[in-house]
């Protein structure tokens, strides 16, 4: 009889990391968003004024993807882009009605949180731990 694999740290955090992940999307999909959305709105709201490239980078999407999300977002009243022209600096900014989005969406964020620490208490501590670690060690 074949022998189990050894247990890998890897294999396990990417497991659990999509079960979560679809768990995350699907909370998401009601309020019209999808996980990276949700990011490149975030994004928007956490730096004001963010550049399309700096958007691309942090999204880790190409560029011409972000100005496609960024005229739906606009389309659907969630960013306003005072871009004046092609090439001038972005002056992008998110809108009440994206503050009230992303708000209904922390709230998904802090149910999911809930049930995560509910399920996983010791999972959770060491992500905490592991975080802290990493924070301290970052100049």
């Amino acid at each position: 009889m074949p022998q189990p694999p050894p247990f890998s740290p890897t294999v396990t955090l990417l497991t659990v990391s999509r079960v979560w992940e679809a768990t995350f999307a699907e909370a998401l999909k009601p309020l019209g968003l999808t996980t990276r959305k949700y990011g490149l709105l975030g994004h928007v709201r956490g730096t004001p004024g963010i550049s399309f490239s700096e958007l691309a980078r942090r999204s880790r999407i190409t560029v011409q993807s972000t100005h496609a999300a960024v005229a739906a977002f606009v389309a659907a009243g969630l960013v306003d882009d005072g871009t004046a022209h092609a090439g001038a600096a972005s002056s992008l900014r998110v809108t009440a009605e994206g503050e009230s989005l992303l708000a209904r969406a922390a709230e998904e964020v802090a149910r999911l949180d809930e049930e995560f620490t509910a399920r996983h208490p010791e999972l959770t501590e060491a992500l905490r731990a592991h975080m802290a670690r990493t924070a301290a060690a970052t100049p």
